[in-house]
């Protein structure tokens, strides 16, 4: 039987309480289907670790990681203890360069039984392919001088082979869905990094002749979300850009809380990891009331990656029967406490 090793970080606030929910509906797929298990070692870096230790993770954290197929994460962040700069960078992000996690997928879809703000949604169904390695998020710039004469530059770093690469993962991604592929942009106003990002989404995309392409700025293409997102399938774009219309994604869905992230090294060469996009939530952990579809989901996007897409839509399948059946926490307007919504899960799994 194939055993996969995660490396599971509970991390801070709801994520100790909906990881261990998730692990629970991941162990429960992985006996339906009999042919492999999951060995979860648990880590416990984060804002507690910080705060004990001076830092997120061990010094070789990295190295730890790099032992494990994938990693499992589940909230970073206790702003009220720990300035987010240092939780973002002394985890997350230190992760996501270190081990190569270049490329960040986050699916939006309107899911049965939850409904969506939007007036007229449509049934949409996008995929964000967000660079997750340089752009707007380079660490490129600092601080000089002091008072009125003080100054603060943040550069945006953009490479040909990371574009490329995100691009490139994109257009493939579109190839097995709709064939329709939006790039976004902002030439009319960067004039460096948004026309060379335009010049190598045309390079790239002129090797996909079945594609469908296009190209909206980044301000309209928020904007199209929300007033048309079911024109939409496959969407790709820089870091800052993408984190933006992935925020929007969750949003238009009906809560950000259900909505997964996956940070990929698509070489293989070393885990990729993947979490939900909802944050810790302090101000709700210890109460039983987080909302665990978001974690649950983020197991779907690993069950895919790791070559169980029929597993994966099955999991889908039973997170949108628990939204049909009324079966939510308190954030989606119902009364089910975390576990009860787990529950429901797994028993829907077996059943079906």
């Amino acid at each position: 039987m194939k055993t996969y090793r995660i490396a599971t970080i509970p991390g801070d606030g709801i994520g100790k309480e909906v990881v261990p929910e998730a692990m629970r509906v991941l162990d429960a797929l992985a006996q339906l289907d009999g042919g492999f298990q999951f060995e979860w070692d648990i880590l416990p870096w984060g804002c507690d670790y910080y705060l004990e230790h001076g830092e997120m993770m061990p010094e070789d954290g990295l190295e730890i990681l790099k032992k494990y197929d994938q990693i499992f994460l589940g909230a970073v962040g206790l702003p009220e203890l720990v300035p987010d700069h240092i939780s973002l960078w002394g985890l997350l992000i230190k992760i996501r360069r270190g081990l190569k996690q270049q490329i960040n997928v986050r699916p939006a879809k309107l899911l049965q039984g939850l409904e969506s703000p939007l007036k007229n949604p449509g049934n949409f169904d996008i995929v964000v392919v967000r660079e997750n390695s340089e752009g707007e998020y380079s660490d490129s710039g600092g601080r000089m001088h002091s008072g009125s004469d003080e100054i603060a530059i943040q550069n945006a770093v953009f490479t040909r082979k990371g574009t490329e690469r995100a691009i490139a993962y994109a257009c493939e991604l579109a190839s097995k869905r709709s064939k329709k592929i939006t790039s976004v942009t902002k030439s009319n106003g960067l004039s460096h990094s948004m026309p060379f990002w335009d010049d190598v989404f045309h390079d790239v995309v002129s090797k996909y002749d079945e594609l469908q392409q296009s190209s909206a700025h980044i301000d309209a293409m928020a904007a199209y979300m929300i007033m048309k997102p079911a024109e939409y399938d496959v969407v790709v774009a820089s870091n800052l850009f993408g984190d933006i219309l992935t925020d929007i994604g969750g949003a238009i869905m009906g809560s950000i809380g259900i909505a997964p992230a996956a940070n990929l090294n698509v070489e293989r060469e070393y885990p990729s990891m993947f979490e939900p996009v909802h944050g810790s939530a302090p101000d709700i952990a210890g109460l039983g009331v987080a909302n665990p579809l978001g974690q649950i989901w983020t197991g779907k996007l690993m069950l895919d990656f790791l070559g169980h897409e029929q597993l994966g839509e099955k999991l889908l399948s039973a997170i949108e029967y628990t939204l049909k059946s009324n079966i939510k926490t308190k954030d989606l307007k119902g009364s089910a406490t975390t576990t009860e919504v787990t529950d429901a899960l797994i028993a829907y799994l077996k059943q079906s």
